[in-house]
């Protein structure tokens, strides 16, 4: 039996036992998982600073911040959610109770990417205690200063038999999804999300996957454009652009279109232009990254940045016009601190060219036309997005977070992690003070009477 094979065994067991689904015992893990990440915050700022040269309070905001305000809030509820919820008795079912239960999954497996290490390793997890389930926490092998830290945390502060991290390579990953766990959910790319829906689907097991693709920012002419170059400029390009639901390439009406690049150079400047020049702006995660996106510099007119730093594997922000259409930027989702801006005429036009790409992660709308933000926000399929702002909508937990097609499937955050971590179980309970005989009759006047019930 290989360790995998044993670690699995003993949650398994682990989750027979019954202990994982008391309420009781969901709350104080909840309770004991924030405060571990409160005990090892100075670790993980300085793991994430080793990893992507994040400064603290990038890292914070973006890593540390959300996974406290998750816990904190599915505490506040989760005992609303997880009582069994009654509903009503159909004319057909007179003198029977229905009733729905979550029940958990059993042995969850959380495989999570590099470029928040921290927070898509753990708040998968805090959906996962919540649920009553067991877990085993596969973290990025490219950021192996957090890996590390993940791990210690989860051994210090957890048995193996409850939630486990196994470290390792891709072949790690590979050898985990041929196993049996009861649920797997996934962050990373829509490549690797494939091959993780394939491999879940030899033993038919529920997957969920958070993947990306090319999210647009659409910036109409009533827009105010200043707050969107700002806005527009702090998510696309937070953590060196390397975010899922980060703006992948705008598209900005021509009537205003100089504007905002002259808008969207300044913002620039002003929030990332002195981080970039003193080394404490975010690298790129790896030198193959790297040099791909150095390629992309040459698709277009750099109207901004384009400057690198091969040695610090960092990249400055960069705005490019006069991207082609058909051009390799725009075959892939590019996840780095390149923006391709494009210009538009009409509404028409906008359609057309977001429906010629698979559903985005994301889209994001600034217009103060109440008319252009229903027509795209509703005629447009995506995960989630934004009117008027960028990248906010994933960080509250009363909204759900995932995407659509292409871009992922399934959804977490809030009450939506413990839905997506439970089973909705039905249950009828029937009643013995009487039965009813029109079910084992067989004749027109019985026939009469089901029309009548079931119309």
């Amino acid at each position: 039996m290989s360790v995998t094979d044993h670690l699995l065994l003993k949650q398994k067991e682990f989750f027979y036992s019954g202990k994982t689904r008391d309420l009781s015992f969901r709350l104080k893990q909840l309770t004991t998982l924030k405060q571990a990440l409160q005990t090892y915050e100075e670790d993980f700022l300085l793991a994430l600073n080793k990893d992507l040269n994040k400064s603290n309070e990038e890292a914070f905001l973006t890593e540390l911040g959300p996974l406290y305000q998750e816990i904190s809030y599915i505490k506040r509820h989760l005992r609303k959610w997880a009582r069994p919820k009654k509903v009503k008795t159909a004319l057909s079912h007179i003198g029977s109770k229905g009733y729905i239960y979550h029940e958990p999954h059993g042995v969850t497996l959380i495989i999570a990417p590099w470029n928040y290490p921290l927070q898509l390793a753990i708040a998968p997890l805090i959906g996962s205690i919540a649920g009553g389930n067991c877990a085993v926490i596969k973290p990025s092998e490219l950021t192996p200063h957090t890996s590390k830290v993940i791990s210690k945390l989860v051994e210090d502060y957890f048995s193996n038999e409850y939630i486990a991290a196994v470290e390792g390579d891709a072949s790690v990953s590979q050898s985990l999804l041929s196993k049996r766990f009861d649920y797997i959910f996934f962050t990373g790319s829509v490549g690797v999300g494939k091959k993780v829906m394939e491999a879940a689907s030899r033993n038919l097991i529920p997957v969920t996957l958070e993947l990306g693709g090319k999210s647009p920012v659409i910036v109409d002419k009533s827009a105010k454009v200043k707050l969107a170059a700002k806005r527009i400029a702090w998510g696309k390009f937070i953590n060196a652009g390397q975010t899922c639901v980060a703006p992948d390439y705008a598209l900005v009406h021509k009537d205003i279109q100089e504007e905002f690049l002259s808008q969207l150079k300044n913002e620039i400047e002003n929030i990332y232009e002195s981080k970039f020049k003193d080394g404490t702006y975010p690298r790129i995660v790896s030198e193959r990254h790297f040099k791909r996106l150095l390629t992309f510099l040459e698709e277009g007119d750099v109207i901004t940045g384009g400057f690198s730093k091969e040695e610090q594997l960092s990249l400055s922000p960069t705005v490019l016009k006069n991207v082609k259409w058909d051009a390799p930027i725009m075959e892939e989702e590019i996840f780095g601190p390149i923006l391709p801006v494009f210009s538009y005429e009409t509404d028409h036009e906008v359609m057309a060219k977001v429906r010629e790409r698979p559903e985005p992660l994301a889209l994001y709308v600034f217009a103060e036309d109440q008319r252009v933000q229903q027509l795209f926000m509703q005629q447009l399929s995506y995960g989630g997005g934004c009117v008027n702002d960028t990248i906010m909508h994933l960080a509250t937990p009363h909204l759900p977070f995932g995407g659509k097609g292409e871009s992922g499937m399934g959804g977490y955050h809030g009450y939506e992690s413990f839905s997506t971590f439970t089973n909705k179980k039905s249950v009828l309970k029937q009643t013995t003070r009487f039965d009813l005989p029109i079910r084992y009759q067989q004749d027109k006047k019985t026939m009469r009477i089901l029309r009548t019930l079931f119309r």
